[in-house]
Order: structure tokens, then C-alpha cells, then sequence
């Protein structure tokens, strides 16, 4: 509302008459044809007095002191520490005959307090100055005019008591600065309705067809997110509908400043100031042509500028109208530039944005045009917002019409793009009739040799997977033989030292000494039993390589499984000492003692432990090979082998670590894969693993691996206690 009463203000101003000895004469001829109103505010018999005077309503005082200003120039550096600005006008002004006996309204400003006084008398007040005891209020009326009527053509003395504050925003100015005293005519109210009721009409218009634009465009984007440039014109309608929102709620009446300056600023300056910025970018999308980054940078910089400068202190009005000019002139004629430098590749949906933007220019140069020729226009607010309409809206609707024109383009081509894909189809249809009578005589000539082939595929596994167990067996017998070698040692140097006792014995027996004879008896005895001790230690071992070596039972049999695995571990360890006399490794075992026996086929699990300790240990040789001794980060590298059995809750775990290469991590995945080996050619069959994972799934279990690269691998057997 307020920005409505501005524009009925300031618009078409007519020529004021100046005071003859210091009277104002008013006629009906001053009025402005577009809204029967007469600005008093820029008359110039007009004089001020700073702060309250309760006398200076009065019609003979001293007005020495006072000073010339006109209520339009009053501004914030009249104003007190706290912001408040407080002074008396005074003018004397005369009414002709062609306005007396007649309808006259005074209107307020808003965001202030007024009391206006004739020839001494208080006619009417709006909002409270504070004067009578109570806290200042400013006025937010809307559509309230003070009647009045002049009888007699002999001078009046209007004095008004004003009371308003400086702006907590940026820039600081007085809250009525741009809205003043004006005398209404008698059709003014009439004409004020009619140009609100036109404006909500169109306003409401423009924000209607707007939404409406924005949320189909967001929903066609929703549907259709290949069409990158529908996010640019969603963006585009969305930002200009908010931006017409904030007119329709800035210029509702009885609003408070706060709530207007907070409008303006998202309105005219956030949001207004993106609409700019995204217009040429939409343009450019649009085009296909390449945005030029430098230029949205500049943009930016140019709008943000030329916006802040209305924040601050001591900015001009007219030339910050100026500078929005030139910005807004700046932006048309970036877009007109993408228009012109494309215009001879512009082509089907793209000339529908040319279009609107042509015809949007095209409507003001008529409109002004018109009002030129006919003065008449100028008072008509359907001409004003016609014009306005067909400037706002032929941008939006072109975007419509670009958007229609493109879904049918696309549309087109996908028809055109199916009609060759049915030609393609027949054609490769009968090609492939043609290729199929082929390809059948092939497969049958290829099934015959594949049937042929999986026959030795199949011999040909079988023989792998005997290799890979006479592999382990290999292995298994270096270590029994470096194993067994130990008791047999202990055996032989038992019975060398109980030979030499027995000789002993005879000699002292001979010579009488029995407590001598009673002693070497007692040592020859002890040497029997640690004779008898390292046998059975070889008979154990002895059975533990024939009890590997034969064909599994099938049979599940209780088994102490911290033994089994201790055993194994030996036994792998010495047979890759018995192929490389110079390997050495560090062996750490963690065995639960709560474990107890668990039901399983012995073989079958040796088997697989083996295989593991084996991969293991042949991981750490790798490693030692590969860093050749050196200083690795701190220390020299420590070949180790880590062995670990846990019970958990109804399951036994079986943790097999090292700390050798480690597995890549894209091979991870295929290392139980049957024939697939990380050895080198004629070192490994690839069968270890993939057995050992098939003898653990039939065992009800599972095997899973965890493995860094550089750092070591990681073998999990999980069985069920039975």
C-alpha cells in the first residue's frame, strides 16, 4: 500500500505554484490527473521548527529561528541520539474558488506521528507523538483521508506536529522519507480503490500464471531430469514468483516498516538481483552456448554492487536510480548479445525465447510510445498494468512455449529414431535367421568337442587333484622325516650310554661294590625309559603319516584339536626347512584349553591345516626372499607364523595369521576358486585351497580370509561343536 501511494505521489507531477507573499494559493488545476491528488509536501512556502513547541500550533507567533524546509527534505540529520526526529511544520495557504465548498481530504504519512493543527484548532491526529502521557505509537492506516472543507477563500494556517525515528536498517534514513502530506481530492478515494483493485487483479495474475509455470516446470524436470535446461527455467519462474509475492505483501495496507523494508530486501534486492544474474546463464543454456565465467562473475560483482549501495549511510537517490538503471540496461543487453551472436544457429524452441524477449521490449517502447501520444493513458491504471503485464509475463510464457515446442521436437525424434530402429530390426532379422541356420550347424559341431573335451577335463581334474594330495603328502613326509629324526637320535645315544653303564655295572659287580652297582642300575633304568619314551614319539609319528597317507574313513571321530593343529604346524614347518636349510620362522601358538575333543574327520581337517601352515609358511619365505635381509622401517623382518583356537559359545574358531605379502585385494575373492594360484607356474596346482574350502563347507563350517597387502593374511576356520 505504501509503495502504492508513492507511485500515485510521485507520478505525473505537475508543476507546484510558488508562494507569493509567503501564501500558497491553491486551485483545482494543480491536481494530478492520475489520482486527483496535490502534493503539498514539495511546496515551497513550507518552514520548520526543530524539537516540541506547544505554542506553534498557534496562528500569531515568532517564527524567528524557523527554518525553509519542505516536509520531502526532512530527514535522519535531524535526528536526536536515540533516532528521534521531532519539529513543527507551518504554512499558510489559500484556496481558490474552484476548491471551496467541496470534498478535501489530508493524508498522513506513515511510520510517523502527525497532529495537524488549522488556524490553532487540532483537527486530527494519526498515531501518538506521546505529548498526552502516553508512549509514542507510529501510524500504519490505510485508506483514511482527514475530510475537510473550505468555505471562504481567506488564508489558513496549516501547522502539523511530527514525530518519527531513523531506520534500524541500512541506510539509515527517516521511515517517512519517501512518504508525505497530500491534499486528496473528491474523487481521489474513488480512484485510490480502483487502482488497488486493479493492481491486486494483476498482481494476483502475474503470481498465478508464475506458480502455476514454476511448479510445472519442476514437475516436468521431476519426470524428465535428462533436459538439464528445465532446471534453469524452473529456477528462473520460481525466483520471479517470489519475487512478485513480496510486491503483493509489501504493498498491503497497514503494513508495519519493519515487515516492508524485510520485503524489499528479499524482493527487490535478493531476489531480484538473482533474477538478473540467471537470466543471461538461462539464455546461454538455452542457445547452447558456452557460459563465459568471467562474465557471470562480473555480473555478480556488478548487481551485488549496485544493490549494496542502497545500504549505505549516505547513498543518493538519484543516482542510485542511476545505477539500478544501468545495471538493468546492463542485463538486457548481455541477453540481446546471446540473441544476436546466435541468430544464425538458432533453430525450432530456441526462436520461442527470442520471441518473448522481443515482444517484451516491444510492449514498453508502445506503451511509452502511447503515452506520449495520448496524455490520457497516462491516468488509466488497466493501461499501466497491461503494459507492465506484457513486460513481466512474455518471458515466463515464452519459456512455456519453448518447453511445448521442445517436448515435441523430442518427441519427433524419438518417432523417427523408432521408425529406424524397425527397419534396423527387420534387417538384422533376416540376418539373423540367416546366422542362426550357421550358428546351429556350428553348435552342433561344437557340442560334439565339447562333450569330447569335458571327458578329459574331467580325467584331467581327477589327476590334478591326486597331485595336489601327493603335493601335500611330499611335503608332510619332509617334515615326519626331520621330526622323526629326533627320537631316533635320542634312542640310539640312549642305548650307546646304557652299554657303557652296563660295562660299568659288570665291574663293579665284579669287584663287590654294590651301592656303585645299585646307582648305574637306577641310571641304566631311567635311560630305558627315555628310550622307550622317544620310540613311542616315533611310532606316533610313524602312524600320523600312514594315517594321512590313506584314504579318508568318511567317519567323523572325537579329535583334540589344539594337538592336531600343533602337530601339523611341526610338520609343515620342518618340511619347508628340509627344501630350504636357510628359512627360519617364528612360530606363536595360542591354543584354548577349553576347546576339549570335537567330532570331525582327522584326515580331512590335517589336511587342511596343512595346506594353510603350508601357504603360510611359504608366504613368510617370500617376504624374507623378497626384502633380502634388509632394514625394514626400524627392524629387520621377522618371519612369523601365528596359530590361534578359541571357543565360541557353540562354535570352535581355528585362526591361522601371518605376516607375509598379503593377497591383492582383487584376487581375494578368487583365491577357493578351483585352479586358481598365486604361485608361480609349477609351484602350486590351485586345487590346496579349494579343496581345504569344500572339506570345511562339508564339515558344516565355514573358511573366510582377511588380507592386507603388505602386511599379512589372515585364515579363519569356524566349525560346530558336536
Amino acid at each position: 500500500m505504501k509503495l502504492l501511494k508513492i507511485i500515485l505521489f510521485l507520478l505525473f507531477t505537475s508543476q507546484l505554484c510558488r508562494a507569493q507573499d509567503s501564501t500558497i494559493v491553491l486551485s483545482s488545476n494543480m491536481r494530478q490527473s492520475f489520482n486527483d491528488l496535490i502534493d503539498v509536501s514539495h511546496l515551497n512556502g513550507w518552514i520548520f521548527n526543530q524539537g516540541d513547541d506547544s505554542g506553534a500550533a498557534g496562528i500569531h507567533i515568532d517564527t524567528t529561528g524557523w527554518i525553509h524546509l519542505k516536509p520531502v527534505e526532512l530527514s535522519s540529520k535531524y535526528a536526536d541520539k536515540t533516532g528521534r526526529v521531532e519539529g513543527w511544520f507551518r504554512i499558510k495557504i489559500k484556496f481558490d474558488s474552484s476548491l471551496l465548498n467541496q470534498y478535501i481530504g489530508f493524508d498522513f504519512p506513515n511510520w510517523a506521528a502527525t497532529e495537524l493543527y488549522i488556524d490553532g484548532n487540532k483537527i486530527a491526529s494519526r498515531g501518538n507523538t506521546g505529548d498526552n502521557g502516553r508512549p509514542f505509537s507510529e501510524y500504519n492506516g490505510g485508506i483514511d483521508p482527514v475530510p475537510l472543507r473550505f468555505e471562504t477563500s481567506s488564508p489558513h494556517i496549516f501547522a502539523i506536529h511530527f514525530v518519527g525515528y531513523v531506520s534500524p536498517i541500512p541506510p539509515y534514513e527517516l521511515k517517512t522519507a519517501t512518504q508525505q502530506f497530500a491534499l486528496d481530492g473528491p474523487n481521489y478515494v474513488t480512484t485510490l480503490i480502483t487502482f488497488i483493485q486493479t493492481s491486486d487483479t494483476f498482481y494476483n495474475l502475474w503470481l498465478g500464471v508464475c506458480t502455476i509455470l514454476s511448479v510445472l516446470f519442476w514437475l516436468l524436470l521431476f519426470q524428465n531430469r535428462r533436459e538439464k535446461n528445465l532446471f534453469w527455467i524452473a529456477l528462473c519462474t520460481t525466483v520471479l514468483s517470489l519475487f512478485i509475492y513480496c510486491i503483493i505483501h509489501n504493498n498491503s495496507l497497514e503494513i508495519t516498516y519493519l515487515s516492508s523494508r524485510v520485503y524489499e530486501i528479499i524482493g527487490f534486492f535478493l531476489l531480484l538481483s538473482f533474477l538478473l544474474i540467471i537470466t543471461p546463464v538461462l539464455l546461454s543454456k538455452l542457445f547452447n552456448r558456452k557460459i563465459n565465467n568471467k562474465l557471470v562473475i562480473f555480473l555478480i560483482i556488478l548487481v551485488a554492487s549496485g544493490f549494496l549501495y542502497h545500504f549505505f549511510p549516505a547513498y543518493n537517490p538519484l543516482f542510485t536510480q542511476l545505477i539500478d538503471l544501468l545495471i538493468f540496461l546492463l542485463v538486457f543487453g548481455i541477453c540481446f548479445y546471446y540473441v544476436i551472436t546466435s541468430w544464425k544457429h538458432l533453430k525450432g524452441a530456441q526462436w520461442a525465447i527470442v520471441v518473448g524477449l522481443l515482444f517484451s521490449v516491444f510492449s514498453v517502447l508502445v506503451g511509452f510510445t502511447l503515452v506520449t501520444v495520448f496524455k490520457n493513458l497516462a491516468a488509466s491504471p488497466y493501461f499501466f498494468f497491461l503494459v507492465y503485464s506484457c513486460f513481466i509475463l512474455s518471458l515466463p510464457l515464452s519459456l512455456l512455449v519453448y518447453v511445448s515446442v521442445r517436448f515435441k521436437e523430442v518427441i519427433k525424434e524419438v518417432q523417427l529414431n523408432a521408425k529406424r530402429v524397425i527397419e534396423l530390426s527387420e534387417e538384422k532379422k533376416l540376418h539373423a535367421e540367416n546366422e542362426q541356420k550357421i550358428l546351429q550347424e556350428e553348435v552342433n559341431k561344437q557340442t560334439a568337442e565339447l562333450r569330447q573335451t569335458l571327458g578329459n577335463l574331467k580325467s584331467t581334474q581327477s589327476q590334478l587333484i591326486q597331485s595336489e594330495k601327493m603335493a601335500s603328502l611330499g611335503e608332510l613326509t619332509a617334515g615326519i622325516a626331520h621330526e622323526i629324526q629326533n627320537p631316533l637320535n635320542f634312542v640310539n645315544n640312549f642305548s650307546d650310554v646304557n652299554q657303557e653303564l652296563v660295562d660299568e655295572l659288570q665291574t663293579e659287580l665284579k669287584s663287590g661294590n654294590m651301592e656303585e652297582a645299585i646307582a648305574i642300575s637306577s641310571d641304566i633304568k631311567e635311560n630305558s625309559e627315555k628310550i622307550n619314551h622317544h620310540g613311542k614319539r616315533a611310532d606316533a609319528i610313524v602312524k600320523g603319516m600312514l594315517q594321512h597317507s590313506r584314504q579318508s574313513s568318511g567317519h567323523t571321530e572325537p579329535t583334540d584339536i589344539n594337538a592336531l593343529a600343533d602337530e601339523y604346524l611341526r610338520l609343515s614347518y620342518h618340511g619347508l626347512r628340509a627344501k630350504d636349510k636357510t628359512f627360519n620362522a617364528e612360530m606363536k601358538t595360542d591354543f584354548d584349553g577349553m576347546i576339549g575333543k570335537i567330532n570331525v574327520i582327522p584326515q580331512d581337517i590335517g589336511r587342511v591345516l596343512l595346506n594353510l601352515f603350508n601357504n603360510a609358511f611359504y608366504a613368510v619365505s617370500e617376504r624374507q626372499k623378497a626384502e633380502g635381509g634388509k632394514l625394514n622401517a626400524e627392524r629387520h623382518y621377522q618371519p612369523s607364523v601365528f596359530v590361534t583356537t578359541m571357543k565360541c559359545d557353540d562354535k570352535v574358531q581355528i585362526i591361522v595369521r601371518d605376516n607375509g605379502n598379503g593377497i591383492p585385494q582383487k584376487i581375494v575373492d578368487k583365491i577357493f576358486q578351483p585352479f586358481f594360484t598365486t604361485k608361480p607356474t609349477g609351484e602350486g596346482t590351485g586345487l590346496g585351497l579349494s579343496l581345504a574350502y569344500d572339506i570345511i563347507k562339508a564339515h558344516g563350517g565355514t573358511l573366510k580370509v582377511e588380507s592386507k597387502e603388505g602386511e599379512g593374511s589372515e585364515f579363519v576356520i569356524q566349525l560346530l561343536l558336536v
